[in-house]
């Protein structure tokens, strides 16, 4: 038996609505140093040192010749059954947990809309995430296996509960509220994430006022990661109310059951809302885009234009804090002109960016970080908005299967510009071409975009439009 579902409706009360909201933001706030110091400031360096002193050990033992440094192609090492080089165990980890996520993903949303308790799946993903990365402070020495299987079930988790998280938007925010809602949201998460960053940047780089050495800071950099994304998810627990209605043909049949079930329900009907693919298929292309500019921002800093570590890790905490003030005054606009023209005007912002990062001279480090400030403007805006856009777009009761398509989208795709990125340096000879070349993702998508008739999407899904598409 089939029954028509019953989506989410926000509390009729204002005052409630925006105690609830708060309460949503924080899991932005407690979940975002995941990314930003665990996966970008600090994780490929501590496990690439763990994986080369492991590597190092198995040549002694063997007899063989020492690896040269920054040099390990004959010194490899293995895991999960695969053999590879200790250089390159960072890229295969990260490429090994989006691999996961793009399998896990989709049977977490049918689960999460078929649960009758999403704050208890929002928990247990959090806490899992969260114990995994606090306990990366006991991978010592060569025990790079333990920081790597932390690692990735920290990222699974993450990912997964994001999902969860993101479903409960239209719990907390009717349709003329969530572009500024969700803006709020991403704006606390650079905000939170940075201000993380900065207290485990004194702790790093200061390690000899805390007596520790410098790796035994960083170890110390994971355990306050884990416990801050801990702590402060018990915020959105505590505000947060269960307000969707799981359909009553499944309700008597288990969960992860009626999470298969639902699944093949999803892929076999997104065919009928190609209006909702259509905004996909445009956010596929332009936040490969983006995605691509914030993974290689740093490799272009170092090896283009010659910049240390000093300047690079400074260069991720003005993306932060620029991101959250972005967020906030993006969301501020588009309750003027809607979520759309916002997105649209973020895209040719990043044309804008990647072009100037074209023109940047070596050693710059001023010019440097006034792009880096560019696209932490351009950042918040585009990630909130997409987010809240799709929201509209997504047919009621079903917020956990799209978000985990929207983020299957993100991460099974993140590949191509990286490639293409790395193909045309290799080609070239030159990082800047290469750069320069991102923009193609930008004016694609903003062609997509342009032309996506929205307020015809969002009733077309069984919406109420907003005021301003």
């Amino acid at each position: 038996m089939t029954v028509e579902r019953i989506g989410s409706v926000p509390a009729t009360d204002p005052q409630q609505r925006r105690r609830e909201q708060r309460g949503w933001y924080f899991y932005d706030w407690a979940a975002q140093p995941m990314f930003t110091s665990v996966t970008t400031a600090f994780g490929a360096a501590f496990v690439g040192a763990l994986a080369e002193e492991a590597a190092g050990q198995d040549v002694a033992r063997n007899g063989e010749q020492a690896c040269e440094s920054n040099a390990l192609t004959s010194c490899d090492v293995e895991f999960l059954g695969f053999s590879f080089s200790a250089g390159v165990a960072w890229p295969y980890l990260i490429t090994a947990a989006l691999l996961a996520q793009v399998l896990v993903l989709p049977i977490v949303g049918a689960i999460n809309d078929r649960s009758f308790n999403r704050k208890r799946m929002l928990a247990v993903l959090a806490f899992i995430g969260a114990t995994s990365i606090a306990l990366m402070v006991f991978a010592t020495g060569s025990n790079w296996k333990l920081a790597a299987l932390l690692y990735l079930i920290g990222r699974v988790a993450e990912g997964t509960s994001i999902i969860v998280y993101y479903s409960f938007l239209t719990d907390v925010a009717n349709a003329d509220e969530r572009d500024g809602v969700s803006s709020r949201g991403w704006g606390m998460g650079y905000l939170g994430g940075g201000l993380a960053l900065a207290l485990q940047l004194v702790l790093v780089t200061q390690h000899d006022l805390f007596g520790l050495t410098q790796g035994e800071a960083v170890r110390g950099a994971f355990l306050m990661s884990g416990l801050w994304w801990a702590g402060f998810t018990l915020i959105p627990l505590a505000r947060l109310k269960q307000r969707n209605t799981p359909p009553v043909d499944l309700e008597r049949k288990s969960v992860l059951t009626a999470g298969f079930v639902e699944l093949g329900r999803t892929i076999r009907g997104a065919a009928a809302f190609p209006l909702t693919l259509w905004f996909l298929g445009a956010y596929l292309v332009y936040n490969d885009g983006v995605a691509t500019v914030i993974s290689q921002s740093a490799l272009y800093g170092r090896q283009e234009l010659g910049f240390g570590q000093d300047t690079l890790i400074v260069t991720i905490l003005v993306v932060q804090f620029i991101a959250f003030v972005g967020a906030w005054l993006l969301g501020m606009l588009a309750r003027s002109i809607g979520a759309k023209r916002t997105i649209l005007t973020c895209l040719v912002g990043w044309i804008g960016v990647v072009v100037a990062a074209y023109f940047l001279q070596p050693g710059d480090a001023l010019m440097f970080w006034l792009v880096a400030a560019g696209i932490g403007f351009v950042l918040g805006g585009t990630q909130a908005l997409s987010r809240s856009l799709f929201s509209q777009l997504i047919p009621p009761g079903k917020d956990g299967q799209y978000f985990a398509l929207y983020e299957m989208t993100e991460r099974g795709t993140a590949w191509l510009g990286t490639t293409m990125f790395a193909v045309i340096a290799d080609v070239t000879g030159s990082f800047r071409p290469a750069i320069v070349a991102l923009s193609a993702f930008f004016v694609i998508g903003f062609l997509l975009l342009v032309f996506l008739p929205v307020r015809k999407a969002i009733v077309a899904a069984g919406n109420t439009p907003p005021a301003q598409v």
